[in-house]
């Protein structure tokens, strides 16, 4: 069962009770597979698929024939649901691009800043206990917005040696056909360091397990990444008002995806709180995924009872989660006040699966509390900013001494001379 607290009574680290280092194991097991990719390419990739996803891959890549067949079989009704989706994701994400700039600063200067995007993008998709065609359409599309003109996904095969058809369905209503059957730790050195299939990309996104998360931090440098994503977690901030099977409900969505999945309600009604608590009971012996809800609630669930609504947002801005629903009447009179969280769900009938699949902004979010220093999966993730200086002779010549005075203050004499040799000719 759900365990309540009483805000005022809880440490911090009581609040946050979150830590997604890897093991030790863990991470020699991630050395090792890097390592081995990198050694050994396509054969390596194609042990460890038998090994962990107890599939016989012959091609890595996916074919053309397997897209097709894939799409082909797809429900009309399901594929018009990617289509619409697919469409909003696209909406949302054009908004976010910038436009280059040009500033004049005086008589012969020019300053500016240019957004190119990044020319190779790798997209990884879950596998194992569930298929995410939306993580597809969720990583693919703003990387195609922001006009990278490579994207390679990996996603890991079924024991029949097939990606999942919705998988494949949505890689083609994302506009992505370049598709490789390979999970894990793995598919990340393959991204990461590239095989004889596997082009190496410039960036790296996309959530995946303990292993995928750890393999992502080690490659970083090499490539960028996205962020490094811990179990889903769920914050519901909710009043008195609140419908307690809805709020059940809302916990459960990301109770069911993971063991180790978070979900929380901060409220500031007991009352409230125990009939969330009882509520949850009904509710969890219901789900196929029963068994994983119900570690999640009890091993990492909790709801806190703050003295009133103000105290409340305090206990959401310290937890600082992935996805936050405000069920309130009106949830605009506190967004102001909401400082820390990577999705923000307004009002009592926004439930978090409608970010998850439908409604267009991204789902790929930062988890762990990291909600407090970075933003979601975005347009910016996949372009590059330059900035650009132009300075005519005279222009310069104005603020030479200035710039050498600079430099020889930080005792760097060359740093000057490369100013001041331009003018040497006229004294």
């Amino acid at each position: 069962m759900i365990r309540i607290f009483e805000f005022d009574a809880l440490k911090p680290e009581e609040i946050l009770n979150r830590d997604i280092r890897a093991e030790a194991d863990v991470e020699a097991t991630v050395d090792a597979i890097i390592a081995d990719v990198r050694a050994r390419g396509d054969e390596a990739l194609k042990e460890y698929a038998l090994k962990f996803d107890h599939a016989k891959i012959d091609d890595l890549r996916v074919s053309q024939q397997e897209i097709d067949e894939a799409f082909a079989a797809m429900e009309p009704d399901f594929l018009k649901t990617l289509e619409m989706a697919a469409d909003n994701i696209r909406a949302f994400h054009r908004q976010q691009v910038h436009k280059d700039f040009m500033l004049e600063r005086g008589p012969g200067i020019t300053l500016g800043q240019k957004y190119t995007p990044i020319e190779k993008a790798g997209v990884y998709v879950p596998g194992g206990t569930a298929a995410y065609p939306s993580t597809v359409l969720m990583d693919v599309i703003p990387a195609k917005v922001a006009g990278v003109s490579e994207i390679v996904m990996t996603t890991p095969a079924g024991k029949d040696g097939k990606v999942n058809p919705a998988i494949l369905a949505a890689a083609v209503t994302a506009g992505i056909d370049k598709i490789f059957k390979t999970g894990g730790a793995q598919a990340v050195a393959a991204l990461a360091y590239g095989t004889e299939s596997i082009p190496a990309v410039d960036k790296i996104v996309g959530p995946g397990n303990i292993y995928v998360a750890t393999a992502k931090r080690k490659v970083f440098g090499k490539v960028g990444i996205d962020m490094i994503a811990g179990p889903s977690e769920i914050l519901v901030l909710a009043d008195g008002k609140s419908n307690p099977a809805w709020v059940a409900a809302d916990l459960l969505s990301q109770a069911e995806h993971d063991k180790l999945a978070s979900p929380v309600l901060v409220t500031d009604s007991m009352e409230l709180a125990k009939a969330v608590q009882a509520e949850l009971e009904v509710q969890i012996p219901q789900l196929p995924r029963a068994a994983i809800a119900r570690e999640s609630v009890d091993t990492n669930g909790k709801i806190v009872v703050a003295a009133d609504l103000d105290r409340a947002i305090d206990a959401a801005n310290i937890i600082a989660p992935e996805h936050l629903e405000v069920c309130l009447d009106d949830p605009f009179a506190v967004l102001g006040r909401i400082k820390n969280a990577g999705s923000i769900f307004m009002g009592r009938n926004v439930p978090e699966a409608l970010g998850d699949y439908f409604a267009g902004p991204n789902h790929t979010l930062p988890t762990s509390g990291t909600a407090r220093f970075s933003s979601p999966l975005g347009v910016d993730d996949f372009v590059k900013k330059s900035s650009f200086i132009y300075y005519t002779r005279d222009a310069l010549g104005k603020v030479q001494g200035r710039i050498a005075d600079f430099a020889e203050h930080e005792g760097l004499h060359a740093h000057a001379k490369s100013v001041t040799i331009r003018f040497e000719e006229d004294n």
